[in-house]
């Protein structure tokens, strides 16, 4: 409970000090304002989410491991403070869960930064009711009381079959559209994300919930009418919700390796980043030129903002600290180099995945931070380009 009001006090004395510095009287003798308002810090959360979509140059945020890592650590060592931070939670949740969303707010309200809230349907999308739904508004009107936009990305990777909420087309269009319209109406600093996974790989056979054969759902996503699901068919456009109620749109993007199974350290192909975001990659891993290309379809056909939610580049540390901060180097300097912004003027946000985690489909743990030794944390910091956003660089009005 104390560090829920320190950080609540904190925030709310971080915001009072933007926004009168925003507007103070140039007079030396003029009266303390008032500080802000709920009313305020609503109008200020939604003032700040759309800017964060119309900016000129992109968000640059982070997957946070919230356990071991707070929001002032990480910036620390970033040495800026980063344009959002992410986290997970289920709905339905329980209290605790509920407290960890909202302790995350309070710390991107410090940090003067945007909240990228993972909705995860943990007990699948039947369970997403309106009570649930109600529940969520309720906690996304307290987190735009603190001034945090928040973008929510609901049900994420929904494509792939790994999750309870996957491969199910037509219940997931319907939750989702559900959770925009009373977020859209009750929550105007608030904006919805949809976010699949990459479809390299698709379908995903083997997972526990991939779609059976000869089911509603199976049928929904033979898209070329072939009688069965496989890699020709649109790994995206049977789970979009439609652009009434899609705000962002986003893809999990992460260098796994060259080539399946995963586990092997492996520098990535020059282009690759670009070209799995085109749908043009053909090379170690595969001819995945088949896919559609997300950026094309998603960001200009649809005017969408476009983000990378996650990436990063796999590394399992064994001993070889130069070859493997060679794999990550490479990874960052396509995702941050000079042409992605060149070629990709939608794209708006890019949050690195700063974890070292057990990943199953390993079965090892895998380093995918940039921060967390000395010397690869000064390269990555030292390569951020002029381009990027931080907290503080986006604006009202621009």
């Amino acid at each position: 409970m104390a560090l829920r009001r320190v950080l609540a006090s904190e925030a709310v004395a971080a915001l009072t000090a933007t926004l009168l510095a925003s507007c103070a009287s140039v007079a030396p003798s003029a009266p303390d304002p008032e500080p802000p308002t709920k009313a305020d810090l609503r109008e200020r959360a939604a003032c700040a989410v759309d800017s964060l979509a119309d900016s000129e140059g992109v968000a640059f945020g982070v997957n946070l491991d919230w356990g071991s890592q707070s929001v002032k650590e990480y910036a620390d060592l970033l040495g800026r403070q980063p344009a959002d931070v992410v986290s997970f939670v289920p709905l339905p949740w329980d209290g605790h869960e509920r407290q960890w969303a909202l302790e995350a707010a309070q710390q991107a309200a410090v940090a003067g930064s945007a909240h990228l809230l993972t909705i995860e349907p943990q007990d699948g999308l039947a369970a997403v009711d309106d009570a649930a739904v109600a529940d969520l508004v309720t906690l996304l009107q307290e987190v735009t009381e603190l001034g945090v936009p928040v973008v929510l990305r609901f049900a994420h990777e929904m494509n792939g079959s790994w999750y309870a909420w996957g491969q199910q087309p037509d219940e997931y269009v319907d939750t989702f559209r559900r959770v925009a319209s009373a977020v859209h109406d009750d929550v105007p600093g608030a904006a919805m994300m949809w976010a699949p996974n990459y479809g390299g790989g698709y379908p995903f056979t083997g997972g526990a919930y991939m779609a059976e054969a000869g089911t509603p759902a199976a049928r929904a996503l033979d898209t070329d009418g072939d009688g069965a699901v496989t890699d020709a068919d649109d790994p995206y456009a049977p789970y979009y919700p439609g652009d009434e109620y899609v705000d962002w749109v986003g893809m999990s993007l992460y260098h796994w390796g060259s080539a399946y199974p995963w586990g092997e350290n492996e520098v990535p192909e020059e282009g690759k980043f670009a070209a799995q975001l085109t749908g043009t990659y053909s090379g170690l891993g595969g001819d995945d030129s088949a896919i559609p290309d997300f950026y094309a379809e998603y960001g200009e056909r649809r005017d969408k903002p476009v983000a990378i939610p996650e990436t990063a580049a796999l590394v399992v540390e064994r001993g070889e600290p130069e070859s493997e901060a060679e794999i990550k180097r490479a990874w960052w300097r396509q995702v941050l180099a000079p042409e992605t912004r060149e070629v990709f003027p939608m794209l708006r946000m890019i949050n690195w995945f700063e974890w070292t985690k057990l990943e199953p489909e390993v079965d090892d743990t895998v380093a995918w931070s940039v921060l967390s030794d000395e010397m690869t944390a000064a390269e990555f910091t030292s390569d951020l380009p002029e381009w990027l956003r931080f907290a503080g660089d986006v604006h009202c009005g621009e």
